[in-house]
């Protein structure tokens, strides 16, 4: 008799800074628009499957959500377009927004985040 070990799965390895400055981050294919305040606010499906969607509207629900972006995620939504860099779109936000506090830690948390949600790839 043999006995299967198991495997363990590959641990995802993190990237560098500088290799995730050289990432270039784009939105997936969602409904998303900017408000009056220049605030993005997403449209996010609450179910991918047919059974969700015909639940909701059952009892009569919307199928979305809306994720509302404050000032610095809207302008890094809107500049996820997959041609600039992370390190473009710091550049962007610190020019905007100078006086804020660890920008480049609180920037790469949040592209992480949004792509951990898969509203963007790489």
């Amino acid at each position: 008799m043999q006995i299967k070990k198991n495997k363990k799965p590959k641990k995802r390895m993190l990237p560098t800074v500088e290799q995730f400055l050289r990432f270039k981050p784009k939105r997936i294919d969602i409904k998303w628009k900017i408000n009056s305040d220049g605030l993005v606010k997403i449209k996010i499906p609450k179910f991918q499957s047919n059974l969700g969607k015909y639940f909701c509207s059952v009892i009569r629900k919307d199928q979305n959500f809306t994720a509302n972006m404050d000032k610095i995620g809207s302008i890094v939504w809107v500049n996820c377009d997959g041609i600039k860099t992370v390190e473009d779109i710091l550049k962007i936000v610190k020019k905007k927004y100078p006086k804020e506090e660890n920008i480049d830690q609180r920037l790469f948390l949040f592209i992480q985040q949004l792509e951990n949600l898969k509203y963007l790839t790489y």
